[in-house]
């Protein structure tokens, strides 16, 4: 899948995490996952989830089209914290972590 085909009906895979100090000590049951560092596009996504595709369609579209950076193949994850009330408020607000890499460095 290209983020050019981002849409309504594409299909990936979602986890749940949280953020640990340490993974000296995981409840049995759940795994450790570490993200790779670099540099990331960040975006707040306002209201429901039902209006997520709009803001995709900024991120994915817009902006990344008019900025001097393009998608990295890293993980992308969203950032659910004291403002978001669940995916249908019209008030919630999500971040939305996107990885990017600069266009020049990898002509």
């Amino acid at each position: 899948m290209t983020y050019k085909k981002f849409n309504d009906t594409v299909v990936f895979e979602k986890w749940a995490a949280i953020e640990i100090d340490t993974i000296d000590t995981i409840p049995d049951g759940m795994g450790s996952y570490s993200l790779s560092g670099g540099i990331y596009a960040v975006f707040i996504h306002r209201g429901p989830v039902s209006t997520f595709n709009k803001t995709a369609s900024y991120i994915y579209g817009t902006w990344l089209s008019n900025s001097e950076y393009e998608i990295d193949d890293r993980d992308h994850f969203e950032i659910l914290a004291d403002k978001y009330y669940g995916p249908q408020h019209p008030k919630s607000e999500e971040e939305v972590w996107v990885p990017i890499k600069n266009k020049k460095n990898n002509s």
